[in-house]
């Protein structure tokens, strides 16, 4: 063929370059994500829309001031600010403090996105991740939800207490939950607009979701459940729509490989599964997704396709084993062609030069390869150390965060205590401590225990006393560590013939418009005033004295309340009021 009608182009890998540019990907997540806000913004009023507008706007300021004070590139341009700022704001209570929006944002775009190396290089969701930290750091905000002007529990939350839910409304979205997260059929609407652009492939979220329906569909027949209504408020309520479509696909911290993604979506389904099915809280998906982020590196390693023609490379072994019996061919052919010319001669000596100089190539491609395993080495070891030292400078932060405020949450803590004490005590003039050097707290527990109060400890005793220093009364505090959200320490004021004169809460970590109905008056006014040896509740209405009405959905907390109360009345008894 003429050079002239060669027109080759030579250009780096790859060589099939897509048009769409991050900008252009970020803009269709914001725009599949519009149905989705609009109606959380509908559904729960002006203080959700304020809450998005502020966890966006303190996004792209926080990247901006990053990359403006270490003098990188200002890359806001890209919109994967916004789009981290819109997805946290979708996870957040509506009712949630702004301010606690924009500290979320914050920690999102430095901490998790840019101290790693900005867009591209964070090792898990940034909004997930700032969730799962104001989780941690403002659990009863973070946990409190209203709709319809009334706090009330998620879907989730009333089915894990054995509650019927609305499917209907569970689609349609008219329930309690996060800003972005009730309505199953907006969330869909965004992710069709997602698949139909092709911003993202459906593998994983379908994966995610098929393996969380099986997981989820085992467990309703093993508990008798109605296992299609089930399976499907299951799917419909909390986070699971959200995440699946609009996280669990986020291309930095989703593996890339099709293998990978299969894996990924089924750990994913899996986690989310038996977090929420075995887990203290009614969701998962957040939790269930970081930790599958983490795994992304060894999903990746693991499904990585050979290059074209890896493993081809011959040992040493073999090649010696190859030479010898070319020189063996070559004695054989010598022999039985004798009569050959010195030009054949030449030409085989020739190939023989070619075959050890390809021979040689492959050496040094072997010697490249362990240099490049080499260098993967070292730069993991890089990584690992960056981590540990990211690790300890924040542990230090927090550290020195803890020495500052250690003491006024003491302070805090004991007048909270106090106040409860003249609560549940209010005609008592003051109030003396029993200190541990003048009881043996332990052999009181013990006392405690043997009488059947398993699940309870006594803290701590005191007496109250009138003007002239005359007993009156007692105040117990006792922690019950079977309520649904964890330990619940109650204070309970009893005069010496242990009629109850008031219940107040230390510790309460329940449902909301749930197991935190303990703390109103229409249940705790149902204690004071008796004076019983032992109280019971009642599903159905209480018929007798020693009885109380049941917190509707929240037997758990309702049993946990009143075994601490009984423990509180059996210790009283025992020390016979003195």
């Amino acid at each position: 063929m003429d050079e002239k009608e060669l027109n080759l182009k030579i250009s780096a890998s790859p060589h099939v370059r897509s048009e769409a540019t991050t900008a252009d990907i970020m803009s269709d997540v914001m725009i599949a994500l519009v149905p989705a806000t609009a109606f959380g913004v509908y559904l729960f009023g002006l203080h959700a829309a304020l809450l998005v507008l502020a966890c966006v706007v303190s996004a792209v300021l926080a990247e901006f001031i990053y990359e403006k004070m270490f003098k990188l590139p200002v890359t806001i341009g890209d919109f994967s600010a916004v789009v981290t700022g819109l997805l946290l704001a979708m996870n957040l209570p509506p009712e949630l403090p702004i301010w606690m929006g924009v500290l979320g944002s914050v920690f999102a775009i430095i901490v998790v996105k840019q101290l790693f190396g900005g867009l591209g290089k964070n090792f898990m969701n940034p909004a997930l991740a700032a969730r799962c930290f104001l989780l941690l750091s403002f659990g009863a905000s973070m946990t409190r939800f209203v709709y319809d002007g009334v706090t009330t529990a998620t879907p989730l939350a009333l089915l894990k207490n054995g509650s019927e839910v609305n499917l209907k409304d569970m689609f349609l979205g008219f329930t309690g939950g996060t800003i972005g997260e009730t309505s199953a059929l907006a969330l869909l609407i965004g992710a069709a607009y997602l698949l139909i652009k092709r911003v993202i492939s459906p593998k994983i979220p379908l994966v995610y979701i098929g393996t969380f329906a099986i997981a989820i569909a085992i467990y309703a027949v093993v508990k008798d459940k109605d296992v299609v209504n089930y399976v499907l408020c299951e799917i419909c309520g909390g986070g699971l729509m959200l995440g699946a479509w609009f996280m669990a696909t986020d291309y930095v911290t989703s593996p890339i490989t099709p293998v990978g993604k299969i894996i990924y979506g089924i750990i994913l389904g899996l986690l989310t599964f038996v977090l929420r099915i075995f887990g203290n809280g009614a969701e998962g998906v957040s939790y269930a997704i970081i930790m599958s982020n983490l795994l992304v590196p060894l999903i990746e390693m693991a499904t990585k396709p050979k290059a074209f023609g890896e493993g081809a490379e011959l040992s040493e072994e073999d090649k010696k084993k190859k030479k010898d019996d070319r020189k063996k061919d070559k004695k054989d052919e010598k022999k039985e062609e004798d009569a050959k010319s010195d030009k054949a001669e030449a030409k085989r000596e020739k190939i023989e030069e070619k075959s050890v100089k390809a021979e040689t190539e492959t050496a040094k491609t072997e010697a490249n390869k362990d240099a490049s395993e080499g260098k993967d080495i070292k730069g993991i070891f890089k990584a690992i150390c960056a981590i540990m030292l990211i690790t300890v400078i924040m542990g230090a932060i927090l550290g020195t965060v803890y020495s500052i405020t250690k003491e006024p949450i003491e302070k805090a803590e004991e007048k909270a205590k106090q106040e409860a004490y003249k609560e549940v005590f209010p005609e008592a003039d003051d109030i003396v401590t029993i200190e541990e050097e003048n009881l043996d707290y332990k052999q009181v527990n013990d006392i405690i225990q043997s009488f059947g109060f398993t699940h309870d400890t006594i803290d701590e005793i005191s007496y109250a006393v009138d003007a002239d220093k005359n007993l009156i009364g007692f105040i117990v505090v006792v922690t019950n560590d079977n309520g649904y959200g964890g330990d619940i320490q109650m204070v309970v004021g009893m005069r010496t013939d242990t009629t109850i004169t008031g219940l107040a809460f230390l510790v309460l970590d329940e449902s909301p418009g749930l197991g935190m109905e303990a703390d109103k008056d229409k249940f705790k006014s149902q204690f004071i005033g008796k004076h019983e040896t032992r109280y019971e509740y009642s599903k159905t209405g209480a018929v007798v004295e020693n009885q109380i009405d049941a917190i509707s959905g929240a037997t758990i907390t309702t049993s946990a309340v009143t075994d601490g109360i009984n423990a509180a009345v059996a210790l009283i008894t025992i020390l016979g009021g003195e």
